[in-house]
């Protein structure tokens, strides 16, 4: 060990190495000539081969070299701390390229290198990350990692064709044109990268270049509850008031009304407050549930709902219907392995994090 040890710590002093040949060059060339010999080593050794250099000794004894003249009986118990310390050495060095490989890995078929908690990599693509759970011990947690990234690995190499997905959504633009490709957007009411993405779709006439089904998403908190408060709420109103329609008596208009409160939710101010936040921050920061239950039947009421519409759109909003749609497209989302929310499906491709307008 302690000739492999000593090989990848010549490895990690050969880029200062590197940098003193260009004003020393005899380091340079007694630096070589030392890696050429850790590599003799170290090359019999990975193939199982008797090392024949006596390099392991050459590092021993250039460390005990001083200790052995001032202190000989030290030098028994040092060998073997040396012995250990080569030992981590080569366990860390192992344990760091395993991780080094799972986070590149992830990051490749996943979209983040932290699959446990995607938004915390810097690297992957902003979202509102979907959490793992955080019950399990870290070996358990680590050997699952891996089990979810060889299962992506496929998703790679496939055609994300729309058709395939049986999503429970809405239509953003209220209307379908055959001449359309289709597009799948799944979005979180409480997400600010999901305000983000929204917004830069509307500045991109996404909506009027494919055939968008939204998908009201509450991102699950894994403990039961939901990420945001009342995106949940939000959510059973989008999907009750799309199956409801519109109100009586109304003739049908280019956006839906529960289109319209993704928007009221994602573009407008509440002047109610002083600070006047968007819905989104309000909904989230500010309103308890009866409060939010409130500003969506205002809302209802303000797009030509009828006292006795809004009741029966809440009934549906609170049913278990409803409850069994969002598990639905909870299911879809788990089996495609979507780490963070937004999540776009279009051009055959499936698309990480919040769309940027071009």
């Amino acid at each position: 060990m302690v000739c492999i040890a000593a090989f990848i710590i010549l490895c990690l002093a050969s880029v200062v190495v590197a940098f003193l040949s260009i004003f020393r060059r005899d380091i340079g060339k007694k630096y070589w000539k030392i890696f050429k010999k850790s590599w003799g080593c170290v090359g019999k050794k990975v193939t199982f081969q008797k090392c024949d250099t006596n390099f392991k000794d050459d590092v021993k004894n250039t460390i005990l070299r001083k200790v052995v003249i001032k202190k000989p009986k030290l030098v028994k118990p040092l060998s073997v701390t040396i012995e250990v310390v080569s030992v981590l050495i080569v366990l860390v060095t192992i344990w760091s390229l395993a991780e080094g490989a799972k986070a590149g890995l992830a990051l490749w078929t996943l979209g983040t290198c932290n699959v446990e908690h995607p938004s915390s990599c810097a690297l992957g693509a902003e979202v509102c990350s979907i959490d793992g759970n955080d019950d399990d011990n870290a070996f358990v947690r680590w050997l699952k990692d891996w089990g979810e990234i060889f299962s992506a690995v496929p998703d790679k190499f496939r055609s994300w064709d729309v058709a395939q997905f049986d999503f429970v959504g809405i239509s953003a633009s209220g209307k379908t044109d055959e001449s359309l490709p289709q597009a799948v957007d799944i979005l979180d009411p409480g997400c600010v990268v999901c305000l983000q993405s929204f917004r830069a779709q509307l500045e991109d006439d996404f909506f009027a270049k494919y055939n968008t089904k939204i998908v009201p998403y509450p991102i699950p908190d894994g403990d039961g509850g939901y990420k945001f408060a009342n995106s949940k709420l939000i959510v059973s109103y989008i999907l009750a008031l799309d199956q409801y329609g519109y109100p009586a008596g109304s003739e049908s208009r280019g956006e839906s009304p529960a289109m319209s409160i993704f928007r009221n939710v994602f573009m407008a101010q509440d002047e109610s407050i002083e600070s006047r936040p968007l819905y989104q921050s309000a909904f989230n920061d500010n309103y308890d549930a009866d409060r939010a239950e409130r500003k969506l039947q205002e809302w209802l009421s303000n797009d030509g709902y009828s006292a006795e519409e809004i009741a029966e759109i809440s009934a549906r909003a609170h049913s278990e219907q409803i409850d069994q749609l969002i598990a639905k497209n909870q299911e879809i989302v788990e089996s495609i392995h979507v780490k963070g929310i937004p999540t776009l499906i279009y051009d055959n491709r499936k698309h990480n994090g919040a769309y940027k307008a071009k």
